[in-house]
């Protein structure tokens, strides 16, 4: 099994001295990797961010989690993840999505196009990412990029190329992820909320999970790849001795799941130490998944300091 690897999504900060701060704390407690989101309200724009925290840091990793293919162009892209590649001496994990969310789409003026269009321009948007990394002079005329003879300056100091991490819940963009990522970013939320902000949780449920696992795998194995690393963003940390109440609060704002889903789900850590840690063995034994990402570092550092080395 694949050694348990954690991130820390950060998306907010006061100044500067704060963002490098938690950020050599998140290394001082053994997580692997600091991630930046991309949405366009009130986060820290992702690439910048992340080029202060590597220049904080000496071992931790920086990654995106993840990018909307939609807000930027694979050439120009792949230029600024090799700049962060080369200047933080080969820490980049770089993530990508297809773009979710629809209100911040219609207020920035961008045409929200449905599902199958965005993961088709994702694919030609990795096919172009993918060869720049790598070096290559790419040309490549798609139905949604047109490139000629591109190439990318400077060289990402990771060879072949940094790794490249792929998000979606969906068969088709799961698919694309087993065929073209180096980790599968599962979610396990669906369509975005009135709100703007909160999702269904369309794939919370242990079945779900294992659905979108088996299809990952047989995905990668029909494109003759072993299955990419798995990797999900937990949604809640609540070290407790009470785990039915945490769990019983939660469920009042997610009211499609029933308690077994959510006792049995990767997307929360919920339970003692002792608990969260035999969680994370399970979801490892049962679905593969040995890679979480949070957004609390006070709650999940002593399960970190647990699992070290395992």
């Amino acid at each position: 099994m694949a050694p348990f690897r954690f991130g820390l999504q950060v998306a907010t900060a006061d100044s500067r001295a704060a963002l490098v701060a938690r950020a050599r704390r998140a290394e001082d407690l053994g997580f692997d990797i600091v991630q930046t989101a991309d949405h366009l309200d009130e986060l820290l724009p992702p690439l910048i961010t992340l080029a202060t925290v590597a220049e904080a840091t000496s071992t931790l990793r920086v990654g995106t989690l993840v990018l909307n293919n939609d807000f930027r162009h694979p050439v120009v892209l792949a230029r600024e993840a090799a700049a962060i590649d080369l200047l933080s001496e080969g820490r980049l994990e770089l993530g990508i999505g297809a773009g979710h969310s629809e209100p911040e789409y219609r207020s920035a003026g961008l045409r929200f196009d449905r599902p199958g269009v965005r993961i088709e321009r994702l694919e030609e948007s990795l096919v172009v990412l993918d060869g720049l990394l790598r070096g290559e002079e790419v040309t490549h005329a798609g139905t949604h990029y047109t490139v000629t003879g591109a190439r990318v300056f400077p060289r990402p100091a990771q060879a072949p190329r940094p790794p490249l991490l792929v998000g979606g819940g969906g068969p088709r963009l799961l698919g694309l992820a087993a065929r073209r990522a180096d980790v599968v970013g599962l979610t396990g939320t669906g369509p975005t909320r009135d709100d703007g902000r909160n999702h269904v949780p369309s794939h919370w449920a242990p079945t779900a999970v294992d659905a979108q696992v088996d299809h990952v795998r047989a995905e990668a194995a029909a494109a003759g790849r072993p299955t990419p690393e798995l990797h999900v963003l937990v949604q809640v940390v609540t070290v407790t001795d009470d785990r039915r109440s945490a769990l019983e609060a939660v469920h009042r704002h997610l009211p499609e799941l029933s308690m077994e889903d959510l006792e049995g789900t990767p997307y929360l850590l919920v339970g003692s130490v002792e608990a969260i840690v035999e969680q994370l063995h399970a979801a490892r034994a049962r679905w593969g998944i040995s890679y979480a990402t949070v957004r609390d570092e006070d709650a999940i550092a002593p399960v970190i300091a647990a699992l070290s080395g395992t």
